[in-house]
């Protein structure tokens, strides 16, 4: 089998989005579709939105998805904006048996890392990146020398302010607390002023939802290091799950043409 064509599925707390994936030149082989992330998001019901995104596309192939949590070898060990009935289970063994492809899941940030780095605004940069996708939570992602730092999930760090980072600055935050631009603008800002008072990176990728809002290269954020906006902008998450699912899983099972 060619696994060079993968479904990348992007796991939200607010949207479920998928749509076929060119995993060497990071195309879009279709149009997005998207599906309201159910309530509960429970294994189940987010199992049958995939299915769903699957038939849509009338795909029978492999599928890449991103998660909003750790995810160790197919386990998702933590449930951020999602039902916490995912802690513990091995998803992807049972989203495999729930559509009938074969799957690999990956956090949701480690997904857009991917993309970014192979075909977006981390492309042959071999410093310490950052990227973050800020939308109804926080993602984190680092990579050094290229090479993924997985599971960072750096979204729920507790700041010097004694706040958990995505409860503070995150898109769901600005609009549970009714948060003005500027605002929330300084609030992401003093994040990113933290996050690089640990780390020190080399260059910050700003995607998720926040990237498509708002003029990135523009903003005057005070941390004392370049930042971007993804390239890939919202489409990050999906091609990254394709990438990733190629890269970690298919690669080594794909026959020649």
């Amino acid at each position: 089998m060619n696994y060079k064509k993968i479904l990348g599925i992007d796991i939200g707390g607010s949207g479920i989005k998928g749509a076929i994936v060119n995993t060497k030149t990071g195309e879009l082989k279709t149009d997005r579709f998207r599906v309201p992330t159910p309530i509960p998001a429970t294994p189940a019901s987010i199992a049958l939105v995939i299915k769903e995104v699957a038939e849509h596309f009338k795909w029978d192939g492999a599928i890449g998805a991103g998660y909003p949590g750790v995810v160790l070898n197919g386990v998702t060990k933590t449930a951020a904006n999602i039902d916490h009935s995912w802690i513990n289970l091995n998803a992807e063994e049972f989203l495999q048996k729930k559509t009938g492809c074969p799957f690999y899941i990956l956090n949701d940030a480690d997904a857009a890392g991917f993309a970014e780095m192979k075909f977006g605004a981390g492309k042959g940069h071999k410093g310490l990146v950052m990227l973050l996708t800020i939308g109804t939570g926080v993602g984190v992602v680092f990579f050094t020398r290229g090479k993924l730092v997985a599971n960072c999930e750096m979204g729920h760090v507790i700041m010097p302010n004694g706040q958990e980072a995505e409860k503070y600055m995150s898109d769901g935050a600005r609009k549970d607390l009714n948060l003005e631009w500027d605002a929330w603008m300084q609030r992401i800002d003093e994040y990113l002023e933290y996050m690089h008072s640990l780390f020190w990176p080399d260059l910050i990728i700003i995607g998720g939802g926040l990237s498509k809002k708002l003029d990135i290269k523009n903003m005057p954020f005070k941390v004392p290091v370049k930042v971007v906006p993804a390239e890939l902008l919202n489409e990050a998450g999906i091609i990254g799950a394709a990438v990733a699912a190629r890269k970690m899983k298919f690669k080594l099972l794909e026959t020649k043409d």
